[in-house]
């Protein structure tokens, strides 16, 4: 019981991994960009993780983890980090490779009704800690990535974002306690909503398409100076 964490870290990367030196995909050729990303981007959230454990808005169950502790974090903690934007990242290289690269226009309604309906959430809900930062950072990550650095690639990582939620739903699931005695990961209610996806608090689809989003911001950002 103590490797499940783990072994959720283990079987989310590995068949990414795997497929990475496939020649058609080539994705090792772009780590370059991405083991920078991934580190800036889990330096940020494991701060707002490690700050929140400390406050006790969510925690973990140690029935499911190895017992080696960084700060307030699981070792599987940090490991999660690393694995889920791997497998996330890898998933929006490949579906990439084949999408139309041209934006719709409706895209820029959909990106201003994502920021507006955000920031309205997190506003309205300033007080649950856990719900105002889940809103408030995809609001303020998009608002970056449309309007200061204009890329022009946001209706396809919304596709792919809708994608990757089908194996969220089951990692995530897994973690919040589908399937198990108990969670691996407990969650303050009086932080959130208390709205859920079976097990899974509704601001953990936000909080995780904030995270994509920031690697892939930084990753694309990377690359594209790479290849100048």
């Amino acid at each position: 019981m103590k490797y499940t964490y783990l072994l959720v870290n283990f079987f989310t990367i590995i068949i990414p991994f795997i497929f990475s030196f496939h020649p058609k995909l080539n994705f090792y050729k772009t780590w370059r960009a991405f083991f920078p990303a991934v580190l800036l981007t889990a330096l940020f959230f494991l701060l707002w993780d490690n700050y929140f454990t400390s406050l006790g808005v969510w925690g973990f169950n140690q029935q499911y983890v190895t017992g080696l502790f960084i700060g307030h974090l699981p070792v599987e903690e940090l490991l999660f980090f690393f694995c889920i934007p791997y497998a996330c990242v890898f998933t929006f290289h490949c579906l990439n490779l084949w999408l139309n690269k041209a934006e719709p226009r409706f895209e820029r309604i959909l990106t201003l009704a994502f920021i507006g309906s955000f920031l309205f959430l997190a506003i309205f809900n300033y007080h649950r800690v856990y719900t105002f930062f889940a809103f408030l950072c995809p609001a303020m990550l998009l608002s970056l990535a449309k309007y200061i650095l204009k890329v022009q690639w946001l209706y396809r990582f919304y596709l792919i974002y809708a994608i990757l939620l089908f194996p969220f739903l089951i990692v995530n699931g897994i973690l919040t306690g589908t399937g198990l005695e108990k969670p691996v990961v407990w969650y303050n209610e009086a932080e959130m909503l208390g709205i859920r996806i079976l097990t899974i608090p509704t601001e953990d689809v936000f909080y995780g398409m904030a995270m994509v989003l920031m690697n892939l911001l930084i990753y694309k950002a990377l690359l594209k100076k790479q290849l100048h």
